[in-house]
């Protein structure tokens, strides 16, 4: 008896699909180790979380490097997640000739409630194997920040972060490759709920 396996695409496929109107313009599409994976909808909180963040972001970083939103990431196991936010090296055209790659990315952020779990066991490992140094989940559920860096292998095949920080929303962050930026995550952070 031959039991069905799933179809795994290569990143070639998966250009090549949404290059041919594969996908309907509102699909919320990723690509995670050669899976189509579908990107959960956004609550409110969220939303508002990822537009403060996005402001405060770009009021710090200005020219300095580029700040992407939702927009592809290339990783070398055949994915291509859309991060929340991703702060990566400024190039003269603007990644018009590819997306990011790791050595392109300075921070990659993800805004987290109900996907908190996938955000640490699936993208968490993925980061880390494609040896992107830093990576932030801002975790709603427990309102801190979770700050990720050093990633490493274990004997097997396990892939994490060696250093781990967790941030409360009265505090503020260093911006990973400019230790002169101050990220206020009271400006992020909404207020708790009363």
């Amino acid at each position: 008896m031959t039991l069905a396996t799933p179809k795994t695409f290569t990143l070639e496929e998966y250009h090549h699909l949404i290059e041919i109107g594969f996908f309907d313009r509102n699909d919320r599409i990723e690509l995670i180790r050669g899976e189509l994976i579908k990107i959960a909808a956004k609550g409110t909180a969220h939303s508002v979380c990822e537009m403060r963040l996005e402001r405060a972001l770009y009021s710090l970083i200005g020219n300095r490097a580029t700040l992407r939103g939702q927009q592809p990431i290339t990783l070398p196991n055949n994915s291509e997640p859309e991060p929340d936010r991703a702060i990566v090296r400024n190039r003269d055209d603007d990644y018009l000739n590819g997306h990011p790659t790791p050595e392109d990315i300075l921070l990659v952020i993800e805004v987290s409630d109900r996907t908190l779990n996938f955000e640490r066991t699936v993208k968490m490992p993925l980061y880390a194997e494609a040896k992107i140094g830093n990576y932030w989940i801002f975790n709603l559920v427990d309102r801190i920040l979770e700050c990720y860096s050093e990633p490493y292998q274990n004997d097997g095949d396990r892939y994490s972060y060696r250093t781990t920080r967790i941030f409360l929303p009265n505090e503020s962050v260093t911006l990973p490759e400019f230790s002169d930026l101050l990220l206020d995550l009271s400006t992020v952070f909404l207020p708790p709920k009363l």
